[in-house]
């Protein structure tokens, strides 16, 4: 997406120029899944497809809000007196949450806004596109009225965005995940401290493929909170001999000497999943740390094992990306990303092989779904920005 095709949608909306642009990634877990509410460690990083803005100032004492993904609603416009009105299940509520969470801590608007905004994330396919409008609507809002908030503070109002407005019970990682996101690296979070450290992702001469399933996300929220329920019912279980907070104070050792205390198949399993998620996690640090490519991808393609076997949150789609694409000559590693039940896997591709990678996966998908998947290859990209 480049400033030209966003100045020709502000244009055409506004019958004016802009005069900013922005951008805020999408992001990807490279590895680290399901691992959050389980006290672990996550490994996400931004990438180089995301949420775009061309911006202008109006006179109108109100954001005048468009998006090129959803034209048919036309241009909304929300008058900047009547920010703290109820949420109008569209897509411009998450930038209405963000306005009236920076009102709220201090934010003065002093004339209205005209916003384009443009997105190049599939819609429900697991990668954040609405934590990126929010962080991107958070940068717009934060830099046009010199706020002065830092990103930390940006990365908390989305959340509290989703929580309280929007009504989602999510975590801080995508939000934590996009802020902080820097070219080549990724944040590797402590989920209970929020303590974090920027490392550098090294891949030589390969890339990030992203393999979208197209299908939409339906179970992944019952799923979710079934598993959540699960994994509770099993520390509470292994609780009554061991003094730990959550699954992520276990290595797997431990785990493996006091499982009598859980004693039932699918609890095992799924507190298995989070156990050696969370070990994985820090091993695949250590590996991209010194330099070993290959074991972190061996870890990667390890999680993806343990999300489809242990944690069951898979299913016919993602496991046939995933497993054609371990069978491709190129691919070092694959996993599903996200929640799961639909949404994205990633693999890890020489660069020299993504076309045929690409070809075979994909002939092999529609073969056995019946339509068609798709593929954008990602950079690790930095966080939200003015362009």
């Amino acid at each position: 997406m480049d400033k030209t095709q966003l100045a020709q949608g502000f244009t055409k909306a506004f019958n004016t120029a802009p005069a900013n642009y922005y951008f805020a990634p999408g992001r990807i877990n490279l590895i680290g899944e399901h691992t959050d509410y389980n006290g672990g460690h996550v490994f996400p990083c931004a990438i180089s497809l995301g949420t775009y803005a061309a911006v202008g100032d109006n006179d109108q004492n109100a954001l005048r809000l468009i998006s090129g993904n959803f034209e048919q609603n036309g241009v909304i416009t929300i008058a900047l007196d009547q920010l703290n009105s109820a949420k109008d299940n569209k897509w411009s509520d998450y930038f209405k949450g963000m306005a009236q969470v920076l009102e709220a801590n201090g934010a003065k608007f002093t004339h209205g806004l005209d916003v384009y905004i443009y997105g190049n994330l599939p819609n429900g396919a697991g990668l954040s596109s609405s934590a990126s409008l929010e962080l991107l609507a958070g940068t717009i809002l934060n830099t046009a009225f010199d706020a002065g908030f830092e990103m930390l503070d940006l990365i908390k109002f989305g959340q509290k965005v989703e929580n309280n407005y929007i009504g989602v019970n999510s975590g801080i990682m995508d939000q934590f995940a996009i802020g902080m996101g820097k070219a080549d690296r990724a944040t590797f979070m402590d989920t209970n401290t929020l303590e974090y450290e920027s490392v550098p992702v090294a891949l030589g001469d390969n890339v990030i493929l992203i393999m979208n399933t197209n299908k939409r996300r339906e179970l992944a929220d019952s799923k979710y909170n079934e598993r959540r329920a699960e994994c509770e019912e099993a520390l509470a279980r292994l609780q009554t001999k061991l003094d730990i907070k959550s699954l992520g104070d276990l290595d797997a050792e431990t785990f493996d000497q006091y499982s009598y205390l859980i004693y039932d198949a699918t609890l095992i399993r799924r507190a298995r999943h989070a156990v050696l998620e969370n070990q994985r996690t820090l091993q695949a640090v250590t590996a991209l740390k010194a330099g070993e490519l290959d074991a972190f991808s061996r870890l990667v393609s390890a999680s993806g094992v343990s999300l489809a076997y242990d944690y069951e949150v898979t299913g016919k789609e993602l496991d046939t990306l995933v497993q054609t694409a371990l069978q491709q000559p190129g691919v070092l590693g694959a996993r599903m990303t996200g929640a799961g039940f639909g949404g994205c896997a990633i693999a890890i591709v020489n660069k020299d092989a993504v076309e045929a990678v690409k070809a075979a996966v994909g002939a092999e998908y529609e073969k056995t779904i019946g339509y068609a998947a798709d593929f954008y290859v990602a950079e690790i990209a930095d966080g939200p920005k003015a362009l």
